[in-house]
């Protein structure tokens, strides 16, 4: 790259960090807000909680949508994206009703997990191997800063111009972002769809080793992390009968944690190596959760045992990610959305667990 280019180039994966702020805020805040938006809505919570089951199940099947783009070129997958994820915004604001908010959660969910395989496809085609894990960790960024900034704010306007007022944001961010994305991204080579050439991809991930491995670690992690997302707050509330208290210091240590791992991935990975930073990063996770038990003799060790766990985990799940896009160059797209879907089904199986 010509010293144009590499600034224009750290300009886009600075703003795919933008974007995934927004689409990881969109995300993760209807967690801690679900009382709110049932009581915006008139439905109870078990009602609401049918939408939660469909955005899951959008999470296992939508990445394979963004295979369509391995040949379509990178831009207009992102665009698309953009343009599914503003659309779902929009329409909770203009009809404030619960099937329209379950559209909403659906068509939101679909472009993130649209976007990321693509942006991650562009991303590996752009930067070399040895260079991409900072790149990748920077654009992971959005999933920690969306905990520590998104959601605060949203909570901010929620309790000033209620529930509704957050998706009128987002739907001025997705706009603005569809702009920009226009200007700042180059148009990639593009090719007609062919539907044998996505077929024919499909089945060399499938039958390809390395590629199965590397699924096979995404899958197993997921599982083992979202086993302890569903057990911690009952785990401390049983021991130590401070729900408020230690769920809202283990929620702080969570989302350092993971701005934390994402960071020491950025500063690590390329020199260690994928590979070996993957093998490091389980092993350091495998550890953390042996000794939960030990270190769940009070709160504080609790939380400090939690903070431990994530900060590996999160650390692991985001060097996975570049050598992910090494491993099949001339089907990257195609492996991403596998990457993206697998780890969805892992969050499935840790709950089934």
């Amino acid at each position: 790259m010509s010293s144009n280019d590499t600034i224009q180039f750290r300009i886009q994966v600075a703003f795919f960090a933008f974007i995934r702020t927004v689409f990881n805020t969109t995300f993760r805040m209807i967690y801690p807000f679900l009382p709110v938006f049932s009581r915006g809505l008139g439905v109870d919570i078990s009602t609401l909680s049918l939408a939660l089951t469909s955005r899951q199940a959008i999470g296992i099947f939508g990445p394979f949508l963004s295979i369509l783009f391995e040949s379509r070129g990178r831009k207009l997958g992102i665009l698309i994206s953009l343009s599914i994820f503003t659309i779902g915004v929009i329409l909770v604001v203009i009809w404030p009703i619960y099937p329209v908010f379950f559209l909403t959660l659906v068509l939101t969910t679909l472009g993130k997990y649209m976007f990321d395989p693509v942006m991650q496809g562009y991303i590996g085609e752009q930067v070399p191997y040895p260079k991409r894990g900072l790149a990748i960790a920077i654009t992971e960024l959005g999933w920690s800063i969306a905990f520590i900034v998104g959601i605060p704010l949203m909570g901010f306007l929620i309790s000033r111009q209620g529930w509704m007022s957050p998706f009128l944001l987002l739907a001025i961010l997705g706009f603005l972002s569809i702009l920009i994305i226009g200007k700042i991204l180059q148009p990639t080579s593009k090719s007609d769809i062919d539907f044998s050439k996505i077929i024919s991809n499909c089945r060399r991930v499938l039958s390809y080793p390395p590629a199965l491995t590397a699924l096979l670690i995404g899958i197993t992690i997921s599982v083992a992390n979202e086993v302890i997302n569903l057990v911690f707050g009952l785990w401390l509330e049983d021991s130590f009968g401070l729900e408020i208290m230690a769920l809202g210091g283990a929620a702080a240590a969570i989302g350092i944690a993971e701005l934390g791992g994402e960071s020491l991935m950025g500063v690590f990975t390329d020199r260690l190596g994928k590979a070996r930073s993957v093998g490091v990063g389980i092993i350091a996770n495998a550890l953390s959760s042996a000794i939960l038990p030990i270190f769940g003799q009070s709160p504080t060790g609790a939380v400090i045992g939690l903070f431990l766990f994530y900060i590996t985990f999160e650390f692991t799940l985001v060097s996975v990610i570049p050598m992910m896009t090494e491993i099949m160059p001339s089907s990257r797209v195609t492996l991403m959305a596998f990457n993206v879907a697998g780890l969805s089904l892992g969050r499935g199986l840790g709950a089934l667990i």
